[in-house]
């Protein structure tokens, strides 16, 4: 969340969420832990957090703590809002960049997540599948190690063999002349 602070015309910083004044240093330390900020003249509602993030880094620099190198100061005066603003594209871009690799690696993560699913339930079924052929072997060893203790059948009267009837002696079928 962004923390507005307020500059009134005599310069005072009124932080709004504090409900209570401020100076440019406790400004500072808020941005140096990642807190933002944004400062608006109370007059004239205008944004002016460029303005108070210049006089911390002017500030900073009259005390011998400069931030940031000669360099990019110079650079920053001769190229002025341009070279923020190109800057600010580049960052952007590379942002855009990593969100969209992102966003790509997403894909085969769940391709591959739902393959591992449906490998999962196949090793299951797989698994279930062994323990019955386990059982089943379990049981057949169990049944041929045993002695049968069940009765015998009788045997039939023919021996075993298997008869036929014959039909009895008068009933096979005539055949009418007409």
């Amino acid at each position: 969340m962004i923390r507005v602070i307020k500059r009134y015309e005599s310069r005072k910083l009124y932080d709004t969420e504090e409900s209570r004044y401020i100076s440019v240093e406790d400004i500072a330390a808020w941005v140096r832990e990642g807190q933002e900020v944004r400062v608006i003249d109370n007059a004239s509602a205008d944004d002016v957090t460029a303005q108070i993030l210049t006089q911390i880094i002017h500030d900073e620099g009259k005390r011998g703590k400069s931030l940031l190198p000669n360099e990019l100061l110079h650079d920053l005066v001769r190229l002025g809002e341009q070279a923020v603003s190109n800057s600010v594209e580049q960052v952007q871009g590379t942002v855009d960049r990593l969100v969209q690799a992102s966003i790509d690696r997403l894909g085969p993560v769940r391709r591959a997540r739902e393959e591992m699913g449906h490998l999962r339930d196949r090793l299951g079924k797989l698994e279930r599948t062994l323990e019955a052929l386990e059982s089943a072997t379990d049981a057949e060893t169990v049944a041929a190690a045993t002695p049968d203790k069940t009765p015998p059948k009788p045997a039939s009267k023919s021996g075993g063999r298997k008869t036929t009837r014959k039909p009895p002696a008068g009933a096979t079928k005539s055949v009418e002349a007409s």
